[in-house]
């Protein structure tokens, strides 16, 4: 290895902290958050306790929400490693990593500049959404490794053709159908047909995507497990999956994640927080574009205005648009803004975040928001000390870094990105594990413990079960059953049960409660024969398998 090609051993240190503290940090020692890692993880329990490996349910109902390769991953891990927080993180933070390395990889082999690739796999690592998923047990991290793969590929193809590229591709492509379908394929054909087109080689684009070859490969990713899911369920996988969760996601809003088409416009800059200065310099790059500054801002556009026309919009759909972004940023290390600029967007959120034990206590919250308002509480009680010298040292390396003289914009930003990566990780992530998970983890600990029949009511928190270790069906409480229903939820509850019947409180913090319905005088617990009305299938759905504590 020549001189300039050694990766200097201060860029090692750095790409291992952004791994470390952008991916790893904390993955095994706060809670599983709901509704989506609650959600994943269960689905994964329920797939390995019941051995079928071709679709999954969710509390015992079918899931359509996603294919199937997460969920392998996932259970690859808990049967490798137990049933722990850390096991259903592992598989984001091997892909996110993978993720980072590759634009890395990428960044330095077109533009020979280590400080170019440096900022790049930082401003990745560091990034507020791109850390937020490769810390989240759910399919996003491998979905957006996997684009960036077939992405970046294209673009190596289209400088240097070969048969091993366009294998890879469709390798890429397969592997991200098998993750979160058709997306996987239609973003990369879209973007690389405007870019061939620009580029005046559609015959190129054609060559590549009619290759049977590549085709085969892709069959090969996708048949076996379509195959086999059609001839188990006939198709109801795919018949849900394609039109609901694609086309319908596309054409309409569902479960209220609603927006405009200024959406992304607004969260663009809090996605990639806190290298939000760079944007501006990043975009500008559209005046006299190389071919790479074209295929990566293209590659961004057509994500941007595919989901801002999008029926259903959330933040992290974006994310998938952003890798060209983050290259960007680094293409253009030289152009960063002045230190003062740069550094504006971090010192206002440690300042925000800094604040929060004092902002948290006067936040009005209407007195029927009850499951929010015992959110809220709870974290305003959970800041200790350490919560408070975090932000302190955070709020210290940033001034630091403003009026340290000599220190580079482009080196101060990637410091930033450490000091507010520290803060988010190591002091708000666990007081809001604290407030909002904590609860439903000791409820599900208590049902447990307790080992009676539990139901929960007009309450999706999927995580419950996970800790619980079985199936929690959504329903009203049979005499001698408890009921797992959020706060807000619980006057509905009485109203529908009726006045005489008297629930007792088992457990009752934050924004949920865990209560018993006793048995009628008389009358036998579930799971006790009573004649022919006995319902033995009434009681708890228990697993061999462990379950995170």
């Amino acid at each position: 290895m020549s001189e300039a090609e050694r990766l200097p051993a201060g860029h090692i240190l750095f790409l291992l902290a952004a791994l470390l503290l952008g991916f790893w940090s904390k993955i095994g020692s706060v809670p599983l958050f709901d509704l989506d890692e609650g959600a994943f993880s269960q689905a994964t329990i329920e797939m390995v306790d019941s051995g079928n490996y071709l679709s999954t349910t969710l509390n015992g109902e079918p899931r359509y929400d996603k294919p199937i390769l997460i969920y392998w991953l996932q259970a690859a891990a808990v049967k490798t490693f137990g049933f722990s927080e850390w096991a259903f993180r592992l598989p984001s933070a091997l892909c996110a990593s993978i993720w980072l390395l590759a634009v890395y990889g990428f960044t330095w082999s077109f533009t020979r500049e280590r400080r170019a690739a440096l900022l790049a796999a930082g401003s990745l690592g560091l990034g507020l959404m791109p850390s937020v998923i490769g810390h989240a047990a759910i399919a996003d991290a491998l979905l957006n490794m996997l684009i960036a793969l077939t992405m970046l590929d294209i673009y190596r193809h289209c400088v240097a053709p070969s048969l091993g590229k366009v294998l890879r591709i469709y390798l890429w492509m397969g592997l991200g159908f098998l993750t979160k379908g058709p997306v996987a394929v239609a973003l990369p054909l879209l973007v690389s047909l405007i870019f061939y087109a620009w580029q005046r080689r559609p015959l190129q684009w054609l060559k590549a995507v009619l290759n049977p070859l590549g085709w085969l490969v892709f069959a090969a990713v996708v048949l076996p497990w379509a195959w086999a899911l059609y001839q188990q369920d006939h198709g109801a996988f795919f018949r849900h999956f394609l039109l609901e969760h694609n086309l319908g996601r596309y054409e309409n809003t569902l479960q209220g994640h609603g927006g405009q088409l200024w959406y992304y416009l607004v969260w663009l800059p809090l996605i990639v927080l806190p290298f939000t200065a760079l944007l501006p310099a990043a975009l500008w790059r559209a005046r006299k574009p190389d071919p790479l500054d074209g295929y990566l801002l293209l590659w961004f556009i057509v994500v941007f205005v595919f989901f801002s026309f999008s029926g259903t919009q959330l933040p992290h759909y974006l994310l998938y648009g952003c890798t060209p972004l983050f290259i960007l940023f680094g293409r253009g290390w030289r152009d960063t803004p002045a230190r003062g600029w740069v550094l504006l967007p971090a010192l206002l959120l440690v300042v925000v975040l800094g604040a929060l034990p004092w902002v948290l206590p006067l936040i009005h919250i209407p007195d029927q928001r009850v499951y929010e308002r015992g959110i809220v509480a709870l974290a305003a009680s959970s800041f200790t000390w350490t919560y408070y010298a975090i932000a302190a040292a955070a709020l210290l390396s940033l001034l630091l870094l403003l009026f340290r003289p000599g220190t580079e914009s482009w080196r101060a930003v990637l410091g930033a990105g450490l000091a507010l990566g520290a803060l988010v990780w190591f002091g708000v992530v666990p007081v809001l594990a604290a407030a909002q998970q904590q609860p439903v983890r000791d409820a599900a600990l208590r049902a447990r413990e307790l080992n009676l029949p539990v139901v929960s009511y007009h309450t999706f928190l999927p995580s419950f079960s996970v800790y619980r270790g079985a199936v929690t069906p959504n329903r009203l409480p049979e005499p001698g059953e408890l009921v797992f229903v959020r706060l807000d939820r619980l006057q509905d509850l009485q109203d529908e049960l009726g006045k005489q019947v008297t629930l007792i409180p088992e457990f009752n913090r934050g924004g949920v409660a865990l209560l018993l319905r006793p048995p009628a005088p008389n009358t036998p617990a579930p799971g006790q024969t009573s004649g022919p009305t006995s319902n033995p299938a009434s009681g708890p759905v228990k697993s061999s398998n462990p379950r995170p504590s």
